[in-house]
């Protein structure tokens, strides 16, 4: 048997390390560590409950309106409040505009660069790679990255500015939008619209986000998407990294009627109602003291021993004991869209296509909130802070869920636990053995002579890592 440390994985930033058995040239076992702890859980301790909505942004650049919304939402729920409906709307389009943002950039800079690189020198379609995706050069990325900025101008006109913007409340949003901030987001949707159906998707959005087979998107031979498409069918890249099949949603970006994509769980082909009382943070193989409990009952508490068989400053969050993979594939497959739930328990191919089906559908989304926008209405509700009281706000980051559990004595924080997208989908085994959803993915991938197998680098790349969400 073979170990094999690899890492950083560092496009986003580099704290993350894997460790590798192989045997026979393919993955027998893998370790994933979070080697960076951060301490933002203990920071809020003691403050006044307000403070999250300062502070939680700054735990993340890329996430920050996700780490706003979903405190605003903990914080609201502890003093009974509900958002206006224009104001929850408002909320819903910072978000999804902040969540689109991150699509484009995990697809242009993140993932597809890999396919440019010499060792796939020979492949049919590495010119093209090279001439769209090779690192600060390739044509696709610098049209992705203008395109990125005219899309965020949303911030700038309903958020004020972006990250760590502090214009989503509990109640609703500060910015009570116009007729003349109405026309301007509607120019800046139409601009992103053309720019979506001429370089990335070569089509209309609609006809892609139709699509509801395999064959059909394999056959889908257009833009970006039909080089990606290419690479997938030459690397076998659909039966590479694959999951479990197990996915949870928190719904994203709840409206008045309720979240625009749904909320449950799906396994074993199933989906079922979520129970969020069934999540456990299991700490068996995490540097943390304390027992395995629900977030509202967890603390954050540092092993400066970090003895074994710990191996990483993650928790390992549990779903009725089982591990759950989260992401935009674990939100249209909980949706029930017809081509995510062909693809649930796939790997690298259907975790990007997820994403790029998501992509066509929110910015449908994106252009109804914006129609919906009312001149003159409300769009926030005041409250009180309680002196005693408990609120959850479970939101969809880019990552997949994202959950914010506070409690609240005395007027103060008493407690605040935080589980990031990446918390799930990075996190070490649990008592029982099991591995989290990457070192499971992990198992079996073929490992050549590379320091950094390529292999290796796609299934982790699938899952988006942002390691500095993943420990608090």
């Amino acid at each position: 048997m073979t170990r094999l440390v690899v890492g950083p994985f560092n496009r986003v930033e580099g704290d993350l390390e894997v460790t590798l058995e192989v045997e026979e040239g393919r993955v027998a076992r893998a370790q994933v560590n979070a080697p960076l702890y951060r301490g933002f859980e203990r920071m809020l301790e003691g403050r006044d409950p307000r403070d999250a909505l300062v502070i939680t942004p700054r735990i993340c650049g890329i996430c920050s309106i996700s780490q706003s919304a979903a405190a605003a939402q903990a914080l609201g729920q502890a003093m009974g409040l509900t958002p206006t409906p224009q104001g929850a709307a408002m909320a819903a389009l910072i978000h999804a505009a902040e969540n689109v943002a991150d699509h484009l950039t995990h697809f242009h800079l993140f993932f597809m660069p890999d396919f440019a690189r010499p060792a796939y020198a020979g492949r049919p379609w590495h010119g093209r790679a090279v001439d769209r995706f090779t690192a600060l050069e390739g044509s696709a990325q610098r049209t992705a990255v203008q395109a990125r900025a005219e899309l965020l101008h949303i911030m700038g006109l309903l958020a004020g500015k972006w990250p760590h913007t502090l214009a989503i409340q509990p109640g609703g949003v500060t910015r009570a939008p116009g007729l003349r901030e109405k026309t301007r987001l509607q120019a800046t949707l139409r601009a992103f619209r053309r720019y979506l159906e001429g370089p990335l998707f070569g089509g209309p959005l609609e006809e892609f986000a139709a699509l509801d087979s395999l064959e059909g998107l394999m056959a889908w031979g257009r833009g970006d998407v039909a080089l990606f498409l290419d690479i997938a069918a030459d690397l076998d890249l659909a039966g590479l990294g694959q999951g479990s099949g197990r996915y949870l949603s928190f719904g994203a970006y709840p409206l008045e009627n309720g979240p625009v994509f749904a909320r449950g769980v799906w396994a074993g082909g199933t989906l079922s109602t979520l129970d969020p009382g069934q999540i456990r943070e299991d700490l068996s193989h995490a540097w943390m003291q304390g027992e395995t409990a629900h977030p509202l009952d967890g603390r954050t508490v540092p092993d400066e021993a970090m003895a074994a068989p710990a191996y990483s400053w993650c928790k390992a969050p549990r779903l009725a004991g089982q591990s759950v993979e989260v992401g935009a594939l674990a939100r249209q497959v909980v949706d029930g869209h017809p081509l995510a739930r062909v693809l649930a328990g796939g790997g690298v191919l259907a975790r990007v296509a997820g994403r790029l089906l998501e992509l066509a559908r929110t910015q449908a989304v994106m252009e109804r909130l914006v129609e919906g926008i009312e001149p003159g209405a409300s769009y926030m509700t005041q409250g009180k802070l309680p002196r005693h009281g408990s609120g959850a706000g479970l939101v969809e980051a880019a990552r997949g869920a994202l959950g914010h559990w506070m409690r609240i004595e005395n007027g103060r924080v008493a407690g605040y636990q935080i589980i990031a997208p990446t918390t799930w989908n990075f996190s070490p085994r649990d008592a029982a053995g099991q591995p989290g959803p990457l070192e499971a993915a992990l198992e079996g991938v073929a490992v050549g002579d590379e320091a950094v197998p390529l292999a290796v680098q796609h299934v982790v790349r699938s899952f988006d890592p942002c390691m500095v969400c993943t420990v608090h």
